[in-house]
């Protein structure tokens, strides 16, 4: 157990708990859990005012020195209550810390931001349902108690979180919509890479075409499942890659500032209340996408 002992400065308690390492919702969670005193008595207020030179310890347990820091890092919070949240994550930014990205990914700004984190998935990954790549852009689900974690986890298995993502592709599509079922697994030519793969993992994913250009295409996907890289793989398969996609792509296909794929919307029963969330977050000018009618249906939103 570690003590940090502060002298009262005539401000809120969460305020002065407050510090580098600690933000001030942290503090005033800490607060709220009894793990600080002022003058011997614990007191359970953020915004209790100690008296000038009123002695206030925090007593916190020890954290791992390799476990993730709050940064103060900008994020885009879609949706928050007491159970989870519901994140745009922009394209560029790594989910959480890991080989090379130790420091500036999206869980660090997360231990800055949210108040809580669930730790179910474990202490590396707080709050970490499920992943997007560093590349893709949009929603993502994050549990901020361990119970609400469980259960999403639990729905995510059995496919009741539906997922869908906005992609550019490459070439013209020659249905309107269609599915891909090919198992994934580690690339046997390189294992950088994910692959269709026999005897791999089932991997379901379904689309619809929204606009045919000349050399590329918007669809609608839906991932069904959820294996690594899963949507570059199958559209990358059928020799449609995404725009931008530099490890499944090829040369000749049209150029794009970014790799062209969006998690558009997330539809899932609360893990609390049971009420069905939806959330639809639209992509940047690029994509060239609007809401209309059709895509509402769709995503199951009329």
């Amino acid at each position: 157990m570690k003590r940090v002992v502060v002298s009262g400065t005539g401000g809120r308690l969460d305020v002065l708990i407050a510090s580098d390492a600690i933000s001030r919702s942290q503090a005033a969670k800490l607060i709220r859990e009894g793990q600080v005193q002022v003058n011997g008595v614990v007191v359970t207020k953020p915004s209790f005012v100690p008296n000038i030179g009123d002695e206030v310890v925090l007593s916190v347990h020890e954290v791992a020195d390799d476990a993730p820091k709050a940064e103060d890092l900008p994020i885009s919070v879609i949706y928050e209550d007491e159970a989870l949240a519901v994140i745009n994550k922009p394209a560029g930014l790594v989910v959480h810390p890991g080989s090379g990205n130790e420091r500036g990914t999206l869980v660090n700004a997360l231990l800055h931001h949210m108040d809580s984190l669930s730790t179910a998935g474990g202490a590396d990954r707080p709050g970490i349902v499920h992943r997007l790549d560093k590349d893709t852009s949009g929603l993502l689900l994050i549990a901020k108690q361990d119970a609400a974690h469980q259960a999403l986890s639990k729905a995510l298995a059995a496919r009741q979180i539906k997922k869908h993502y906005l992609a550019v592709v490459a070439g013209q599509m020659k249905e309107d919509h269609g599915s891909y079922e090919g198992p994934i697994a580690r690339s046997p030519r390189d294992r950088k890479k994910m692959a269709v793969v026999e005897g791999g993992r089932d991997a379901l994913t379904r689309w619809h075409l929204l606009h045919q250009d000349a050399r590329s295409a918007l669809v609608l996907v839906e991932l069904v499942t959820g294996r690594t890289h899963q949507i570059r793989v199958h559209f990358s398969h059928d020799h449609h890659p995404v725009l931008g996609d530099p490890l499944y792509g090829h040369k000749n296909m049209p150029k794009a500032p970014r790799l062209m794929l969006h998690a558009f919307a997330l539809r899932f029963e609360h893990p609390i209340s049971g009420q069905m969330m939806r959330f639809h977050q639209l992509p940047e000018e690029i994509f060239k996408v609007e809401m209309d009618e059709r895509l509402r249906q769709l995503i199951g939103e009329e």
